[in-house]
């Protein structure tokens, strides 16, 4: 094991689309082949529970995004990837940790705060469940479970973070340096990828272009991508371009500066729109060809994710013992 430890979790609802794939699975890849490091890579079903209820979307969900990692190249026999639910005593942490979670501290939390503005004044909690409720803490338990150093995150999760080192430094106050205190890790390098719309690419606002769909599919998509009015053979600017910043996200410096200067050329819309798709299918391609591979035929994945599962519960299991022994739950003789 590595002293810097890097900990990702993906929440298993929906299908994965080109702006995950930008903004979390290309860069957490790049940094998992870093060399002294442990990477640990989880699919977060438990935490699904909190938006999905359909066990059968659930399920497929996870087999989707597991081919996804897998066919976007990470290694798995250099990183732990593992279903948080394979994971008893990640749950058993997250009773512990809730003895040292103050209730002020999650009404606090961004996401219950913004579920009760949503709700009447009559009953502000109208809806929200207790697993809403204590997501950060479960989030807590996924962190110090093993100990992770750094965890990358969006902006919109840093108070997650911020919650987790609150809980392990009130353990910690209690019993001991038992658990690291981990750090939040903001990505600037990743891009945040618009949609078709413009807004932030996202299942909720129907604007993804899906990741590893078929070339006739990703050519529709591409071609729904808003454009101006402006005509073929005037100067376009690339400046505030939904197409052109989806295009520099995957493209060279020497494609970037072509596409930029045929836009400002003149180049038509369509034809813009056509450079998009062929760069995205040719890189796509490969990968969608391991990916179609793993669906159609799942026991792959579920190997993997069983042994995956394997290791990190070997370190799970011993890292529960130093804590359950800390606080008097270990064993009695």
């Amino acid at each position: 094991m590595n002293d810097k430890k890097i900990l990702t979790g993906i929440t298993t609802t929906g299908t994965p689309h080109l702006g995950n794939y930008v903004g979390a699975i290309r860069p957490a890849i790049a940094s998992s082949e870093e060399q002294g490091r442990d990477s640990f890579f989880f699919l977060a079903d438990y935490h699904a529970l909190i938006k999905s209820k359909d066990r059968d979307a659930l399920r497929q969900s996870c087999l989707e995004i597991a081919a996804t990692w897998i066919a976007s190249g990470l290694d798995i026999n250099q990183t732990y990837f593992y279903r948080q639910s394979d994971i008893p005593e990640i749950l058993e942490l997250n009773w512990i940790l809730a003895n040292f979670t103050a209730k002020g501290l999650m009404n606090r939390a961004h996401a219950y705060k913004a579920a009760v503005d949503e709700n009447e004044q009559a009953d502000p909690d109208k809806g929200i469940t207790m697993g809403l409720f204590s997501y950060p803490v479960l989030m807590a338990a996924d962190i110090l479970m093993f100990k992770a150093t750094h965890v990358p995150v969006g902006q919109d999760q840093i108070q997650h973070i911020e919650m987790t080192r609150d809980i392990a430094k009130r353990f910690n106050h209690h019993y001991g340096e038992i658990f690291v205190i981990p750090e939040g890790v903001i990505d600037r390098n990743s891009s945040v990828l618009p949609g078709l719309d413009g807004r932030k690419m996202s299942k909720s606002y129907g604007n993804l272009i899906p990741l590893f769909c078929d070339s006739k599919t990703l050519r529709k998509y591409v071609m729904k991508i808003k454009t101006n009015s402006i005509e073929p053979g005037e100067p376009k600017s690339t400046d505030d371009c939904l197409l052109f910043d989806i295009y520099k996200s995957f493209a060279s410096e020497s494609q970037i500066n072509s596409m930029k200067t045929g836009l400002e050329n003149g180049m038509s819309w369509g034809d813009a729109k056509n450079e998009l798709f062929e760069l995205l299918d040719d890189q796509l391609s490969k990968p969608r060809l391991k990916y179609d591979e793993l669906i159609n035929d799942p026991s792959f994945l579920v190997k993997a994710l069983d042994e995956g599962a394997e290791r990190a519960r070997s370190i799970a299991s011993s890292n529960l013992d130093q804590i359950k022994s800390a606080i008097g739950l270990g064993k009695l003789s």
